[in-house]
Protein backbone atom coordinates (compact mmCIF):
# COMPACT_ATOMS: atom_id res chain seq x y z
CA UNK A 1 0.00 0.00 0.00
CA UNK A 2 1.25 3.18 -1.24
CA UNK A 3 -0.83 5.66 0.54
CA UNK A 4 -4.16 6.07 2.74
CA UNK A 5 -7.60 7.30 2.75
CA UNK A 6 -9.54 7.90 5.74
CA UNK A 7 -13.57 7.93 5.89
CA UNK A 8 -14.03 10.52 8.76
CA UNK A 9 -17.24 10.20 10.74
CA UNK A 10 -17.28 6.91 13.19
CA UNK A 11 -13.64 6.45 11.77
CA UNK A 12 -11.64 8.99 12.85
CA UNK A 13 -14.04 10.85 15.53
CA UNK A 14 -17.18 9.34 17.22
CA UNK A 15 -19.39 11.99 16.06
CA UNK A 16 -22.21 8.94 14.86
CA UNK A 17 -23.42 9.58 18.22
CA UNK A 18 -23.88 13.53 17.66
CA UNK A 19 -25.60 12.15 14.12
CA UNK A 20 -28.07 10.36 16.07
CA UNK A 21 -29.08 13.41 17.88
CA UNK A 22 -29.37 15.33 15.17
CA UNK A 23 -31.72 12.63 12.72
CA UNK A 24 -33.25 12.11 15.77
CA UNK A 25 -34.16 15.66 17.05
CA UNK A 26 -34.96 16.59 13.25
CA UNK A 27 -37.71 13.83 13.06
CA UNK A 28 -38.84 13.91 16.16
CA UNK A 29 -39.79 17.77 15.42
CA UNK A 30 -42.32 16.23 13.04
CA UNK A 31 -43.52 13.36 14.90
CA UNK A 32 -41.40 10.23 13.95
CA UNK A 33 -38.79 8.09 15.93
CA UNK A 34 -35.15 7.59 14.61
CA UNK A 35 -34.37 3.49 14.76
CA UNK A 36 -31.87 1.47 14.07
CA UNK A 37 -32.86 0.62 10.57
CA UNK A 38 -33.00 4.21 9.87
CA UNK A 39 -29.28 4.62 11.21
CA UNK A 40 -28.36 1.42 8.91
CA UNK A 41 -30.14 2.71 5.77
CA UNK A 42 -27.89 6.05 5.29
CA UNK A 43 -24.73 5.62 7.87
CA UNK A 44 -22.09 6.77 5.22
CA UNK A 45 -24.50 7.95 2.76
CA UNK A 46 -23.82 11.57 1.19
CA UNK A 47 -26.66 13.98 2.53
CA UNK A 48 -28.76 14.07 -0.71
CA UNK A 49 -29.23 10.31 0.09
CA UNK A 50 -29.80 10.56 3.39
CA UNK A 51 -32.29 13.40 3.53
CA UNK A 52 -34.29 12.57 0.20
CA UNK A 53 -34.61 9.03 1.88
CA UNK A 54 -36.38 10.85 4.77
CA UNK A 55 -38.52 12.77 3.12
CA UNK A 56 -39.46 9.61 1.26
CA UNK A 57 -39.78 7.39 4.09
CA UNK A 58 -42.07 10.25 6.02
CA UNK A 59 -43.65 12.14 3.09
CA UNK A 60 -41.95 15.41 4.51
CA UNK A 61 -42.81 18.58 2.79
CA UNK A 62 -39.65 20.11 2.99
CA UNK A 63 -36.88 19.63 -0.12
CA UNK A 64 -34.11 17.17 0.95
CA UNK A 65 -31.62 20.94 0.82
CA UNK A 66 -33.64 22.36 4.34
CA UNK A 67 -33.56 18.89 5.91
CA UNK A 68 -30.13 19.24 5.35
CA UNK A 69 -29.67 22.87 6.42
CA UNK A 70 -32.03 21.89 9.61
CA UNK A 71 -30.13 19.11 10.76
CA UNK A 72 -26.77 20.76 10.77
CA UNK A 73 -27.39 23.34 12.76
CA UNK A 74 -28.86 20.49 15.28
CA UNK A 75 -25.36 18.81 14.07
CA UNK A 76 -23.45 21.81 15.28
CA UNK A 77 -25.02 22.34 18.21
CA UNK A 78 -24.56 19.22 19.29
CA UNK A 79 -21.17 18.86 18.67
CA UNK A 80 -20.42 21.89 21.03
CA UNK A 81 -21.53 19.40 23.51
CA UNK A 82 -18.09 17.68 22.97
CA UNK A 83 -16.78 14.69 20.93
CA UNK A 84 -13.43 12.24 21.27
CA UNK A 85 -11.66 10.73 19.06
CA UNK A 86 -11.69 7.08 17.97
CA UNK A 87 -8.83 4.83 19.46
CA UNK A 88 -5.33 4.15 17.61
CA UNK A 89 -6.00 7.43 15.63
CA UNK A 90 -3.29 9.59 17.30
CA UNK A 91 -1.14 6.53 17.31
CA UNK A 92 -1.68 5.80 13.39
CA UNK A 93 -1.64 9.56 12.11
CA UNK A 94 1.97 9.55 13.98
CA UNK A 95 2.96 6.40 12.39
CA UNK A 96 2.11 7.92 8.60
CA UNK A 97 3.99 10.93 9.35
CA UNK A 98 7.24 9.40 10.66
CA UNK A 99 7.42 6.72 7.23
CA UNK A 100 6.34 9.63 5.25
CA UNK A 101 2.92 7.79 3.76
CA UNK A 102 0.41 9.96 2.16
CA UNK A 103 -2.75 10.42 3.84
CA UNK A 104 -6.22 12.13 2.87
CA UNK A 105 -9.60 12.46 4.49
CA UNK A 106 -12.68 10.74 1.87
CA UNK A 107 -16.18 11.87 3.26
CA UNK A 108 -19.84 11.75 2.90
CA UNK A 109 -20.37 14.36 5.01
CA UNK A 110 -20.48 18.52 4.13
CA UNK A 111 -17.62 21.39 4.07
CA UNK A 112 -19.67 22.84 6.20
CA UNK A 113 -19.79 19.63 8.82
CA UNK A 114 -16.07 18.33 8.14
CA UNK A 115 -14.76 22.07 8.64
CA UNK A 116 -16.70 22.13 11.71
CA UNK A 117 -15.40 18.66 12.79
CA UNK A 118 -12.09 18.75 11.59
CA UNK A 119 -11.32 22.43 12.97
CA UNK A 120 -11.80 20.95 16.97
CA UNK A 121 -8.82 19.06 17.05
CA UNK A 122 -6.87 20.99 14.16
CA UNK A 123 -6.27 17.75 12.03
CA UNK A 124 -6.83 19.73 8.52
CA UNK A 125 -3.09 20.72 8.04
CA UNK A 126 -2.20 16.92 8.61
CA UNK A 127 -3.44 16.01 5.45
CA UNK A 128 -2.92 15.92 1.95
CA UNK A 129 -6.33 16.94 1.06
CA UNK A 130 -10.14 16.25 1.92
CA UNK A 131 -12.31 15.35 -0.23
CA UNK A 132 -16.52 16.19 0.80
CA UNK A 133 -19.66 15.69 -0.71
CA UNK A 134 -19.14 18.55 -2.75
CA UNK A 135 -16.30 17.28 -4.88
CA UNK A 136 -18.12 14.26 -6.20
CA UNK A 137 -20.98 13.17 -8.33
CA UNK A 138 -22.25 9.58 -6.92
CA UNK A 139 -21.60 9.37 -3.27
CA UNK A 140 -20.72 6.03 -1.48
CA UNK A 141 -21.47 3.07 -2.17
CA UNK A 142 -20.29 4.18 -5.82
CA UNK A 143 -16.41 4.50 -6.06
CA UNK A 144 -16.24 7.46 -7.64
CA UNK A 145 -14.87 9.67 -3.90
CA UNK A 146 -12.06 6.70 -4.06
CA UNK A 147 -11.00 6.37 -7.69
CA UNK A 148 -10.44 10.24 -7.54
CA UNK A 149 -8.58 10.24 -4.17
CA UNK A 150 -6.16 7.89 -5.65
CA UNK A 151 -5.94 10.15 -8.87
CA UNK A 152 -5.12 13.24 -6.40
CA UNK A 153 -2.16 10.70 -4.98
CA UNK A 154 -1.50 9.51 -8.01
CA UNK A 155 -0.72 5.81 -7.75
CA UNK A 156 -2.97 3.17 -8.44
CA UNK A 157 -6.31 2.07 -6.88
CA UNK A 158 -5.29 -0.92 -5.73
CA UNK A 159 -2.61 0.68 -3.41
CA UNK A 160 -4.43 2.51 -2.13
CA UNK A 161 -5.49 1.58 1.68
CA UNK A 162 -9.17 2.72 2.49
CA UNK A 163 -9.88 3.02 6.26
CA UNK A 164 -13.60 2.56 6.50
CA UNK A 165 -16.51 1.57 9.33
CA UNK A 166 -19.55 1.97 6.74
CA UNK A 167 -21.26 -0.61 4.80
CA UNK A 168 -21.03 2.08 1.81
CA UNK A 169 -17.47 2.61 2.17
CA UNK A 170 -16.52 -0.06 1.99
CA UNK A 171 -18.73 -1.21 -1.20
CA UNK A 172 -17.46 2.11 -2.50
CA UNK A 173 -13.79 1.12 -1.51
CA UNK A 174 -14.15 -2.42 -3.10
CA UNK A 175 -15.56 -1.27 -6.34
CA UNK A 176 -12.55 1.39 -6.70
CA UNK A 177 -10.32 -1.37 -6.86
CA UNK A 178 -8.98 -0.26 -3.36
CA UNK A 179 -7.82 -2.30 -0.12
CA UNK A 180 -10.85 -1.45 2.11
CA UNK A 181 -10.06 -2.24 5.68
CA UNK A 182 -13.07 -1.65 8.47
CA UNK A 183 -12.68 -0.87 12.00
CA UNK A 184 -15.20 -2.11 13.94
CA UNK A 185 -16.76 -0.27 16.96
CA UNK A 186 -20.22 -0.03 18.88
CA UNK A 187 -22.05 1.93 16.22
CA UNK A 188 -21.35 -0.63 13.31
CA UNK A 189 -20.26 -4.29 14.98
CA UNK A 190 -23.31 -5.90 13.18
CA UNK A 191 -22.73 -3.87 9.42
CA UNK A 192 -22.37 -6.36 6.75
CA UNK A 193 -18.61 -5.84 5.52
CA UNK A 194 -18.25 -8.89 3.20
CA UNK A 195 -15.90 -6.77 0.76
CA UNK A 196 -13.52 -5.58 3.59
CA UNK A 197 -10.59 -6.91 3.08
CA UNK A 198 -9.62 -6.87 6.73
CA UNK A 199 -11.28 -5.69 9.55
CA UNK A 200 -9.67 -5.04 12.77
CA UNK A 201 -10.96 -2.92 16.19
CA UNK A 202 -8.25 -0.33 16.24
CA UNK A 203 -6.79 2.08 13.90
CA UNK A 204 -3.40 1.23 16.03
CA UNK A 205 -3.61 -2.44 14.99
CA UNK A 206 -0.60 -3.57 13.92
CA UNK A 207 -1.98 -5.39 10.72
CA UNK A 208 -2.47 -1.93 9.30
CA UNK A 209 0.52 -0.79 9.67
CA UNK A 210 1.95 -3.95 8.13
CA UNK A 211 0.09 -3.65 5.16
CA UNK A 212 2.03 -0.22 4.65
CA UNK A 213 5.84 -0.77 5.45
CA UNK A 214 6.37 -4.79 5.45
CA UNK A 215 7.60 -6.40 8.49
CA UNK A 216 7.93 -3.83 11.36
Amino acid sequence: MRAVAFDMDGLMFDTESVYWKSAAALLGRRGYEYTEELCAAVMGRPPQFCFEFFKETFSLKESWQELQNESEELFLDFLNEGFSTMPGLFELLEFLEIHEIPKCICTSSSLRVVNAVLSKYDFANRFKFVLTAKDIVKGKPEPEIYLRAATKLEIIPSKLLVLEDSTAGCLAADKAGAFPVIVIAEHNKNGNFQKAKLIVNSLNDPKIKKLLVGNL
